[in-house]
């Protein structure tokens, strides 16, 4: 074969960033510094003119507990106490102390026997879900229709055969329970706030279903676990539903505002990911310093629900404001605020024009990560988001839309 036949590879990639380019669906990472203990404020580098201060709308930091003296101190401590890394996999010298007492705290949380960290949530998800379904003879994996990437690519690894409901569909999910061989292995996968519309998934009748039809439960709470529930145990803490559920995964870089992610369920099943899971086994350990600042924050939240009120608080207020001043704020029963613009192009163009306008930081949310059709901006204020800061923010946005020729929605 000549030369004239070979693959122009560079070609190939440029093709491939273009079509995101002319999708409108290009990624930009803004180059932002947070203000330590100054939250939502932060530092953007944008341009050539050095940094500006800018007012972050779209962290995950829910409850800037990544900000929180106690947290920052835990941090400090441990570095000092110990240094930077860990040192290696859990097995090979990454197992320090601070690994087992947050697992221990973890499975308090959650009122189960044991819990295993991870690296991160989307690890996690894929680790535990690929190993589990390898371990259960013939299983079939019902995954529900929004369920997260991670999700999706733990089933997919696990190479079991799938079922996706609905979302949120009990009937649709009964239906394909009831056409399964009775001795078939059953695992139901589903989150309890999803975190695009900001829904919660009725997790009861869910475990009726599983009980039903001899399933087991695996429900992901990344976006509930320090939000909801007295303690911070997600919504199967407040709905008191937890010991229904087989296997609990989290997040630590959300709410508890560091990074990692965990499973928690009986010591059998435990010990099961933890000695088969390749995402586990064949990883550096989180280092201890970040592992001694997630512990401060768990225990915080479980005993403190100030930062919980004051976020709930937060989202209501911005929903309302946003509604009375006819911006299109989609339907959220959580702390999720998602403004719907419809279109990839005019979401970049409206979150370009907040941060260079008017230092509001805040991400366009376009496919896959959403519907095409339905893209939008996803607002998550928090306790440190003041009144006032709500007020200038939907000021500009009723500017952008008038700006854009955008209709606002008459007030009801």
């Amino acid at each position: 074969m000549g030369l004239s036949s070979a693959v122009n590879y560079k070609h190939i990639f440029s093709q491939a960033i273009e079509r995101l380019h002319s999708e409108g669906r290009y990624r930009v990472f803004i180059d932002i510094l947070r203000n330590k203990g100054a939250y939502p404020n932060a530092r953007c580098f944008h341009g050539h003119n050095g940094p500006k201060p800018i007012t972050v709308w779209c962290s995950n930091d829910y409850l800037a507990m990544g900000q929180h003296p106690k947290v920052v101190a835990a941090m400090e401590e441990a570095l000092h106490d110990v240094g930077a890394g860990s040192g290696g996999t859990r097995n090979i010298g990454g197992n320090t102390h601070y690994h087992v007492d947050l697992e221990n705290e973890l499975a308090d949380l959650h009122g189960k026997e044991a819990a295993l960290l991870f690296t991160s949530g989307y690890v996690s998800n894929e680790a535990t879900l690929s190993t589990l379904a390898k371990l259960l003879p013939g299983c079939v994996i019902f995954s529900d229709e929004l369920n997260h990437a991670s999700m999706i690519a733990g089933i997919r690894n696990s190479g079991c055969e799938k079922r996706v409901w609905r979302h949120n569909d009990l009937d649709h999910l009964r239906e394909l329970l009831a056409a399964e061989d009775p001795e078939t292995p059953k695992l139901i996968a589903f989150e309890s706030v999803y975190s695009m519309d900001g829904d919660i998934a009725p997790i009861a009748e869910i475990c009726d279903l599983a009980d039903e039809y001899n399933a087991i439960t695996y429900c992901d709470e990344v976006h509930a676990v320090g939000m909801y529930g007295p303690r911070g145990g997600g919504i199967t803490d407040r709905d008191a539903v937890a010991d229904r559920v087989t296997i609990i995964e989290g997040t630590l870089g959300k709410a508890f505002g560091v990074m990692g992610g965990y499973i928690a369920a009986d010591k059998m099943i435990i010990d099961c990911i933890r000695s088969y899971a390749p995402g586990f086994i064949f990883t550096t350990s989180l280092s201890p310093v970040l592992v001694a600042g997630v512990l401060a924050s768990v225990r915080h939240l479980k005993q403190s629900s100030v930062e919980r009120e004051g976020q709930q608080a937060a989202a209501a207020k911005l929903k309302e404001l946003m509604r009375e001043a006819g911006l299109p704020v989609m339907n959220s029963v959580t702390h999720i605020v998602p403004l719907l613009v419809g279109d990839p192009v005019k979401a970049k163009k409206i979150s370009d024009i907040l941060l260079a306008e008017y230092g509001v930081y805040v991400q366009p949310i376009n496919y896959p990560t959403v519907p095409r059709g339905t893209e939008r901006l996803r607002f998550t204020p928090g306790p440190a988001h003041s009144e006032e800061m709500m007020r200038d923010l939907v000021a500009a946005l009723v500017e952008i839309w008038d700006r854009m020729e955008m209709e606002l929605q008459k007030a009801a």
